[in-house]
């Protein structure tokens, strides 16, 4: 990474972006801009970052942990982002959020762990390829959901 690359960090829902030093010596310090806040679902939990439309500018999601759904963000290319979307998931304490294309269709789709129903669920929200998911698919995993992964097994 070089000194004018940006770096995003994303945590839970708050947002920072930094010029970042490449391995910066010990007198160096890495300054981050102003902090941005956007609105998602009460409590998130956990974020993925993916190209939920396809334009090549990184977008995100958050499981939020208190309001039973998944928000999902499009980036505007210029650091900033679109407002919240927000979908509705299974059961109870959508916790962990993944991204990959779960059916092979080339689009990137939404993979959500819920850990506080019985039976721990998972809720697939498959990708329209526009930014936008179609309603949750809802699939029983046992009990105790801890994470939630995406990807090509075989």
């Amino acid at each position: 990474m070089t000194t004018s690359e940006k770096l995003l960090v994303l945590v839970a829902a708050t947002l920072f972006f930094s010029s970042a030093l490449p391995n910066p010596a010990p007198a160096q310090t890495v300054s981050f801009t102003a902090r941005v806040d956007y609105p998602v679902g009460a409590n998130p939990s956990s974020v993925a970052v993916g190209d939920f439309n396809g334009d090549g500018v990184p977008d995100f999601a958050t499981a939020n942990f208190g309001a039973n759904t998944v928000s999902v963000l499009l980036g505007n290319g210029d650091g900033t982002f679109q407002a919240a979307q927000t979908y509705a998931t299974a059961g109870f304490n959508p916790e962990f959020v993944a991204v990959g294309d779960v059916n092979l269709d080339g689009r990137q789709d939404l993979a959500v762990a819920q850990s506080g129903s019985t039976p721990s669920l998972v809720s697939v929200l498959l990708g329209n390829g526009d930014g936008s998911f179609q309603p949750a698919r809802i699939f029983a995993t046992g009990q105790g959901s801890l994470s939630v992964a995406i990807g090509d097994v075989n």
